[in-house]
């Protein structure tokens, strides 16, 4: 199985300054992504810069501070922003797709599952995503928001082994080395150590919205899928490819030493109220309990309650006794019209197909 990389850019990489985009860096990245591509890995690119494009467009002397002025340069901006890397990868046969996310898209369960097989339909496509914060209506995100922390959500999603910070720094040091010359470059970090908060600094670009408190806590909640984060500088020479290769002195690594499914599968249990069950059969019991599989429609006999796509719904046995809890990627009124029927009978006989499984073993917890 192919293993996916977030990359996420930020707007000093992305812009010169007030002046526009700088295509020179986002070439380059092309170039090295299309490296890692052969190497049999997928690739999702979070990017900044929206916002300072329609800045330059416009030739504004600064970002403005006005929700609604911001919202206006986003929508401005992003056209050129996706051109650039459409441009930059139309190179080497690459196809690109825009996704613009909200903070909101990733928290509501439904949307989320909607932005999940979307994503994995992209990748299975060969297509490399560009991913934005969808700050033409999102206020709050723009006020508060940060690409750096949706890139974490998008780890999370797409269940990436790797999520590379790229900046205009080269990582987190011991102490603000524009101020102490003896600061040394914090190579490698656990997420528990006391000092990573203590390493973080505020962010120095008038462009960007995340310094590395930001970087520090996405780094946090990309973990909960088990994803190591890279903070590493963009205007390195080929820094994406000595990534790929292993290479030290690339920037700062930080890692998770607990482990990952059980805060998930924690989450799964906690934090959602159940809203209908489903009773399957024996097989399907089976490879739950003992495989460990996710559950089809044709292993289910009957469903209760009223729920939507994305709810908590318990799983039990013919004796109505609770083996599982999930997150159902069908609705009940759904749900109901494809029980007991096999993949391929779904596909023929309905106009209704959201995915090959009812609940995933990913979104699944035994009882």
């Amino acid at each position: 199985m192919k293993e996916t990389w977030v990359i996420k850019i930020g707007s000093s990489l992305v812009t010169r300054s007030a002046t526009g985009l700088n295509i020179k860096n986002i070439k380059s990245w092309a170039l090295q992504i299309n490296e890692i591509k052969k190497n049999n890995i997928n690739v999702i690119i979070v990017s900044s810069g929206a916002i300072a494009e329609g800045v330059g467009r416009l030739g504004l002397v600064r970002r403005p501070s006005s929700s609604s002025q911001l919202q206006a340069l986003a929508a401005i901006g992003q056209m050129g922003l996706v051109q650039a890397y459409e441009v930059a990868f139309k190179k080497y046969n690459i196809l690109t797709a825009q996704m613009l996310l909200t903070h909101e898209d990733l928290s509501n369960r439904e949307r989320y599952l909607n932005a999940k097989n979307t994503l994995n339909n992209l990748i299975k496509y060969n297509a490399i995503p560009i991913i934005n914060e969808n700050d033409t209506v999102s206020t709050d995100e723009i006020k508060f928001g940060d690409n750096d922390t949706l890139a974490a959500l998008v780890a999370n999603l797409s269940q990436a082994k790797l999520l590379i910070i790229l900046t205009d720094q080269d990582g987190l040091y011991t102490s603000d080395p524009k101020n102490n010359k003896s600061s040394k470059l914090v190579e490698e970090i656990a997420l528990s150590d006391k000092n990573l908060n203590k390493y973080a600094g505020p962010s120095n670009s008038v462009l960007g919205r995340g310094g590395m408190i930001t970087k520090v806590s996405a780094a946090r909640k990309a973990a909960k899928s088990n994803t190591q984060t890279i903070i590493a500088n963009g205007t390195n020479k080929d820094i994406l490819i000595k990534i790929l290769n292993k290479e030290d002195n690339i920037g700062t690594k930080i890692f998770n030493k607990d482990s990952a499914v059980k805060s998930k599968k924690q989450w799964i249990a906690n934090s959602l109220k159940v809203k209908g069950s489903v009773v399957i059969d024996m097989g399907a019991k089976k490879v739950i309990k003992k495989s460990g599989k996710s559950l089809l429609p044709i292993g289910i006999k009957s469903i209760s309650g009223n729920f939507k796509k994305g709810d908590m719904v318990t799983i039990c046995d013919s004796n109505n006794k609770e083996i599982a809890k999930g997150l159902t990627n069908y609705s009940s009124k759904e749900l109901f019209k494809i029980i007991g029927k096999s993949t391929m009978s779904i596909k023929k006989e309905f106009d209704l197909f959201g995915g090959d499984v009812v609940i995933h073993a990913d979104n699944m917890i035994l009882s």
